[in-house]
């Protein structure tokens, strides 16, 4: 029900804006956001929160008094949010108003926003790209109409609720490409991907001028592969080199080390910005639950590494109030619905 409601009074605001009546005068626009100045963003990507709100999950603060998930963030240090979109979620989650949702209770709180187009109904990562149904059998410049299009509405959308968007990413982890098969990169293959890419970057531009536009891939650790992947992508338009870094997957039986996984991306860092001429930033970063003392190690490394590269422009924890026995995840940094010393950094 609030979901409905909220989306009733974004349709209204929207409709205000275009649709004056004859004997109404045409009520004054929300104001222009002020934009939020980060020089360094410490980011949380806390998508899942209003799922769990629903399903009655609490969240508290070190000394157990409950708070709000985004004022928790806040008060723990974090200044900025990313969420996913997807375009048609058959459970509503992470779709347009579940997003305008979110974004506007960061912006309320004085947080910059970055949104993650996922184009897809579902999780899109390296090993999924799902076109949308609504998008299916659409060659590569429908799809890129499609992708405009979509772009446009969500943005728009946050734009009249005067959501603080810095940061735009035209797809997650797309290292293969996106919108699979048409818009797959292979090989030398990344026409189709590019054309599509730059379509949405493109309506990013128009609404919000100064946002970032994000190109993401995974594992930020393997220089090989992001040396192939941004050596194709020359005609397209973007800003930001975004990259996904958990350190720590469980391997034969054991959580291997963070250490070795965690410099070379830090090194990646500087290479890629030293030949491609981008900012760079970390988009997802998570390390294991149940090693919190090590996750707070590792994010202090990252840390502690940044001062010295300027073009290093931030690290998102991905889902950090997520925790295994509420989302079946393990690379969270909550306990009991609590903050562990993982996060401790961030302050």
């Amino acid at each position: 029900m609030r979901r409905i409601f909220f989306v009733l009074m974004a349709s209204a605001l929207m409709c205000s804006c275009t649709k004056p009546t004859q004997n109404k005068p045409m009520p004054d626009p929300e104001p222009e956001p002020k934009p939020v100045e980060v020089a360094f963003a410490k980011g949380a990507d806390i998508s899942w929160v209003t799922e769990m709100e629903d399903k009655g999950y609490k969240f508290y603060d070190a000394s157990g008094k409950e708070k709000d998930c985004t004022v928790l963030m806040k008060e723990l240090g974090f200044n900025s949010i990313r969420l996913r979109v997807w375009v048609d979620p058959k459970d509503g989650y992470c779709d347009q108003s579940d997003v305008l949702l979110k974004a506007k209770r960061a912006t309320a709180l004085g947080m910059k926003v970055m949104i993650d187009f996922h184009y897809s109904d579902s999780w899109a990562d390296p090993s999924k790209q799902n076109v949308p149904a609504a998008w299916k059998g659409h060659d590569a410049s429908q799809l890129a109409t499609d992708v405009a299009e979509h772009t446009k509405e969500v943005l728009t959308s946050l734009k009249l609720l005067g959501v603080d968007v810095g940061w735009v990413q035209i797809g997650n982890e797309v290292t293969g490409g996106f919108l699979w098969d048409i818009c797959k990169v292979s090989g030398k293959e990344a026409a189709s991907f590019i054309k599509c890419f730059n379509a949405g970057s493109d309506e990013v531009k128009k609404l919000y001028p100064d946002a970032k536009v994000v190109l993401h891939v995974d594992n930020g650790w393997k220089l090989d592969t992001l040396i192939w992947f941004y050596g194709l992508m020359g005609s397209a338009r973007y800003d930001i080199i975004g990259l996904s870094l958990y350190p720590s997957y469980w391997e034969n039986g054991a959580y291997g080390d963070w250490n070795a996984k965690t410099k070379q991306c830090m090194n990646n860092i500087t290479s890629l910005n030293a030949t491609y001429h981008k900012e760079v930033m970390i988009v997802e970063f998570g390390m294991p639950a149940s090693q919190p003392e090590k996750a707070k190690d590792a994010l202090q490394f990252i840390l502690d590494n940044a001062s010295d590269k300027p073009y290093f422009k931030g690290i998102f924890l991905w889902e950090p109030e997520a925790e295994h026995s509420r989302n079946n995840y393990d690379y969270g940094a909550f306990a009991d619905g609590k903050p562990t010393i993982a996060l401790d950094p961030i302050k």
